[in-house]
């Protein structure tokens, strides 16, 4: 393989042969006796410098084409046909042993779960000079060295200390950089980047997404960027390939196939994705001085650390929701938001200030008085996948919360469960159903029957659409939007993602390190932002930059040098 490094490195700009070339590429997947194909005959190329996105819902089959391209698919997974040629050397049928000779070396892959990517009991600097050595990158003062000096450029703070870490002592952000340090250690032709910022904050997706760029630029890396963010595709990539079900449903530049889709599929996508989308129009019903469901004034809340010291989670937090209104919590990981709500609902214990929620002050309450409380407020959370029991039939589930208050007869129960599902779009079918037989927004619409079942007059919503797809995740806030309209229900929505919360929120406080350092109408924040932080934020958010310029026109990004025109 030492020919094909070479070759892509040294080839004159613009003549060198495509880094990467999928030739009518097949896979499929076995269940049992049975095969399925999921990959049918997909074809594309990614040249020198170049980064090209592969966009798609889940199943649309563009991770199992990012991990067929790299060798590793699941044991059940197999190349059925076609071709895969790096530098211009066919790499499809190689055996597992010899693709190790190039992995990391002449291409390399950046993960989407930094959590499950790191080894818990080995540090950071062993880690990332494991790739030095199984290629004998050098002795091991050298590698030593190597792996400082790669810490630093990839961002980390102090990185010797970082070195001797494990990853649990390191933040999401700082996780996925050491990753980045790892497919970039050996200057590889190739990085593949499968969702590397879906689970980071929109400020240190930016950041990640930045040093990224920056690294392709800096050593000519090509880069095939597997994500489901057209927002991200649009700002990062130079082609988009649009998969849809395993076939490529349209392919082109940035440009061509945002400012003017051809396919039914890639419209709805764009459609559907908040960075693109409308803001939401202000309801005629909501007034600044409409009745309050929730007023929150001056909270305050720390938590105990190691050697006596205290964490300031929330810090004179101070807002009111109005009846019937949606009121956005804003900010990165850490910035008090979870532990705001968690408060409002009556799950974490006031230190100090005052919550008061329809009438009642929530530190008042104790015993029977609080569980009945808590039938008026209910939480929907971030992660459908564990926030139901895998053990119980989603007629079970559903049910559960009106076997947990007042008696209601079997025969109501059975009526009610039935006509809560209809509503939130669920199909008969599901109820005798565990959770696993159904997709993520099916998961997600029955935790949301289960916390209107009991008629609440408030929701909170803990990130209860980041985990979606985009086109589910757009049904599912037109599911919400609809439940309000026509329950009269308040929404306490939190989310670090600003373009869902321009699309849903009526209202907006910002958070910082526990402070609220911006509050308003969700129009104001957006189009007039006091504080730097939340100009921050908002510039972070994806698709930016396309909408910059008129009508979706125009590139922000220089390709690199060698990359096709």
């Amino acid at each position: 393989m030492t020919e094909l490094t070479v070759a892509n490195k040294t080839a004159p700009a613009g003549s060198a042969a495509p880094v990467l070339e999928v030739d009518k590429l097949e896979v499929s997947y076995g269940h049992g006796t049975h095969r399925e194909t999921v990959v049918h005959g997909i074809s594309f190329s990614v040249q020198p410098g170049e980064v090209v996105a592969l966009v798609g819902e889940s199943g649309s089959g563009k991770s199992t084409t990012a991990h067929a391209v790299i060798g590793l698919l699941p044991e059940n997974g197999r190349v059925e046909g076609g071709d895969i040629r790096l530098s211009g050397t066919s790499i499809a049928g190689w055996p597992d042993k010899r693709l190790d000779t190039i992995r990391g070396k002449v291409i390399s892959l950046i993960s989407q779960d930094p959590v499950s990517s790191l080894n818990p009991v080995k540090t950071i600097g062993d880690q990332v000079g494991e790739i030095l050595k199984v290629h004998q990158w050098g002795d091991r003062r050298a590698i030593d060295e190597r792996v400082i000096e790669l810490l630093d450029r990839v961002g980390l703070p102090q990185p010797e200390l970082r070195a001797r870490q494990y990853p649990h002592q390191l933040s999401g952000g700082m996780r996925q950089r050491v990753l980045i340090a790892i497919a970039v250690a050996l200057r590889p032709a190739l990085i593949i980047a499968d969702e590397p910022t879906s689970a980071l904050d929109v400020t240190v997706q930016r950041r990640v997404l930045d040093l990224i760029d920056e690294l392709r630029v800096e050593f000519g890396t090509s880069v095939l960027l597997v994500t489901h963010d057209l927002g991200v595709a649009a700002d990062r990539a130079d082609r988009i390939v649009v998969l849809q079900g395993g076939q490529i449903q349209e392919t082109g530049t940035v440009t061509d196939v945002l400012a003017s889709p051809k396919s039914a599929y890639t419209r709805q996508l764009l459609k559907d994705a908040p960075a693109f989308a409308a803001p939401k129009a202000t309801r005629s019903r909501f007034r600044a001085n409409a009745e309050p469901a929730v007023v929150v004034e001056k909270l305050v809340q720390h938590f105990p650390l190691s050697g006596g010291r205290q964490l300031c989670a929330v810090d004179g937090v101070s807002f009111t929701v109005a009846r019937g209104t949606t009121h956005a919590l804003v900010g990165e990981s850490g910035s008090g938001k979870t532990t705001t709500v968690r408060a409002i609902a009556g799950f974490q214990k006031l230190e100090s200030g005052r919550i008061v929620v329809d009438g009642q002050e929530v530190s008042s309450l104790r015993g029977e008085q609080l569980r009945q409380f808590r039938r008026r407020i209910q939480l929907v959370y971030q992660n459908p996948f564990a926030s139901l029991d895998p053990r119980q039939s989603i007629f079970d589930i559903v049910e559960e919360p009106l076997l947990n208050f007042d008696p209601v007869p079997k025969a109501e129960r059975r009526e009610r469960v039935h006509a809560i599902l209809q509503r939130v779009g669920l199909p008969e079918a599901a109820l005798t159903r565990l959770p696993a037989a159904l997709s993520g927004g099916q998961r997600q619409r029955v935790a949301i029957a289960r916390a209107i079942i009991l008629n609440p007059e408030i929701l909170v919503l803990d990130e209860a659409v980041s985990a979606l797809d985009v086109t589910v995740q757009a049904q599912i806030l037109e599911l919400l939007d609809e439940l309000q309209r026509s329950l009269g229900l308040t929404y306490l929505f939190v989310s670090h993602d600003l373009a869902v919360v321009r699309q849903i929120a009526d209202t907006v406080s910002v958070l910082r390190d526990g402070k609220q350092v911006e509050q308003g109408s969700v129009e104001e924040v957006f189009e007039r932002p006091v504080h730097d932080y939340t100009g921050e934020l908002i510039a972070a958010i994806p698709g930016n930059r396309l909408k910059a310029s008129a009508g979706l026109v125009g590139r922000t990004r220089e390709p690199a040098e060698g990359t096709a025109q």
